[in-house]
């Protein structure tokens, strides 16, 4: 019974039967995502990695630069991780670094912190030393180029596939919907219905600055009315969740769901375990702060000063960043005394994130006029 009804999620997305347990936890935003590489020898022309990681070899968890294991943990603390999601690049490309992450998680947070991760390559040696260390699910991404029938090529998948029940690991295939390319996707899900897969994950295509030339190159366009998505990818995968009946679990998630559920509730964690009390929320999952800003340390200093004399700010009432420089205070106080300071003030929405993205930033005196020039705000 569980096959034959569409369960709707958010946002269009949609699955028959049940979902994985990495993607049931990531849709209430519980999973650290671990990128443990940006190179990959499948340069996939869809792969939407952005500048700061395709093909270059960086770790990050979440959004925070990962030098040291206490990175790793200390971000999946901050957002009160239940599981992680390994990725890349391709994970399996550094297989001794990715080995040593999946214990590390494990050996710290217990054996139910559930860990997923997601490969093009089809290395049977590699998952297994992954699945003894405690993996507990992967996901392969089969290219593009081999849809269809598996029959004259990709065997190397299949038999992975067939192969890892006796590893001890759950197994599925994520793939993105190209939308010129739904025959031959409807000839690969058939294909592998019959191993009896734990699921298939079809996600979205869609643009990304370091995909956006290629993909127009090939002639698709963007989904205005859907966020990032391609154009047709979105009605392709809802025809194929409608019509291709398996026995096999099928999900669809969409660009939207991706940015709109995942990452928004990732953030409402990660805002409710490290945002300070003066902060206030927004429903977006972003934070508004008062922000007083100063080009050197000595100039910080009397910036806090001058909060404190003019503003009459207890020192429990606001933050010192001596990384970026600035003063963050609650943004409705702040606009009550900003402009009687000598110092650039500005309330602004920021993700609570490791690299506090800005996303808004709104002038509250004069000072802080010239300050706007070369800011990176929206």
């Amino acid at each position: 019974m569980e096959f034959e009804v569409i369960q709707p999620l958010p946002m269009a997305s949609s699955h028959r039967g049940r979902l994985s347990p990495g993607c049931e936890q990531c849709q209430e935003g519980q999973k650290l995502v671990l990128f443990v590489t940006g190179v990959c020898r499948f340069r996939c022309f869809y792969c939407p990695v952005s500048e700061r990681r395709n093909q270059l070899d960086v770790v990050y968890a979440n959004e925070r630069r990962v030098f040291t294991d206490a990175d790793v943990l200390d971000e999946a603390r901050a957002i009160g991780a239940a599981g992680t999601g390994i990725t890349g690049g391709d994970p399996l490309g550094v297989i001794d670094r990715t080995v040593h992450y999946v214990e590390l998680l494990k050996s710290t947070f217990g054996s139910e912190h559930h860990i997923h991760l997601y490969t093009h390559e089809p290395n049977a040696a590699k998952l297994q030393r992954l699945a003894a260390a405690g993996l507990d699910e992967f996901r392969l991404h089969i290219p593009h180029y081999l849809w269809g029938t598996l029959r004259s090529r990709g065997s190397a998948y299949t038999a992975v596939l067939s192969a890892a029940p006796d590893w001890g690991i759950r197994r599925g295939v994520e793939i993105p919907v190209l939308p010129d390319k739904e025959r031959e996707l409807r000839k690969l899900l058939r294909a592998l219905d019959p191993l009896r897969l734990d699921f298939i994950n079809l996600n979205e295509m869609e643009f990304s600055p370091t995909n956006e030339q290629a993909l127009h190159g090939r002639g698709y366009v963007g989904d205005v009315r859907n966020g990032w998505g391609v154009r047709g990818s979105r009605a392709a995968a809802e025809r194929i969740v409608r019509e291709v009946r398996l026995s096999t679990p099928l999900h669809y998630c969409s660009s939207r769901f991706k940015d709109g559920v995942q990452l928004r509730r990732r953030l409402m964690r990660r805002a409710e375990r490290t945002a300070p009390s003066f902060a206030d929320r927004t429903d977006d999952g972003t934070l508004l702060l008062g922000v007083v800003e100063a080009s050197t340390d000595g100039e910080l200093r009397n910036a806090v000063e001058e909060i404190g004399r003019i503003g009459r700010v207890a020192a429990e009432d606001y933050r010192v960043d001596g990384a970026r420089r600035r003063v963050e205070l609650a943004p409705d106080r702040l606009r009550r005394f900003a402009r009687r300071l000598r110092f650039p003030a500005f309330a602004v929405e920021v993700y609570p994130t490791a690299d506090a993205l800005e996303v808004e930033r709104t002038p509250l005196n004069s000072a802080a006029f010239p300050a706007l020039q070369g800011v990176g705000g929206r």
